[in-house]
């Protein structure tokens, strides 16, 4: 099986997509070398691809694809951080949860942005949940 290095980039409610040129959306994202660590080939993957220099990356899951582990990483992008498709990829842009559903992409980047969707959903109800218990103690 082979490993892949995948970035969630943010900016508000957005997530940034990248395609080549006639290809389907995706994440960022591409192989992990040998001797690279996955947050390694992560940075390198979304520097090449995009141009942008992640800050803070932090790894939220694996995601087991037909032929390729997805090393998921997300990263807040700032607003005044310009993405721009570089090498093999020829367009980059930013999109809303429910655009995303809408484009031609991988069935990985449909799958893993719905994960991650999920798992934002999640938080947001244990920390409300969790400050209402508060508020009633």
């Amino acid at each position: 099986m082979r490993e892949r290095a995948t970035i969630i980039c943010t900016r508000d409610t957005k997530i940034l997509l990248v395609a080549r040129k006639r290809g389907r959306w995706a994440l960022p994202g591409g192989t992990i070398w040998r001797k690279e660590s996955p947050e390694e080939a992560a940075r390198r993957e979304l520097e090449e691809e995009t141009g942008l220099v992640a800050g803070e990356l932090t790894y939220l899951f694996l995601f087991g694809g037909v032929s390729k582990h997805h090393h998921v990483f997300g990263a807040v992008i700032g607003e005044r951080a310009v993405a721009e498709p570089r090498n093999e990829i020829a367009r980059c842009d930013w999109f809303s949860a429910k655009q995303v559903a809408t484009l031609a992409t991988s069935v990985p980047t449909r799958e893993i942005i719905a994960l991650t969707m999920e798992s934002v959903a999640g938080r947001r109800r244990a920390r409300v949940a969790w400050n209402v218990s508060d508020a009633l103690a």
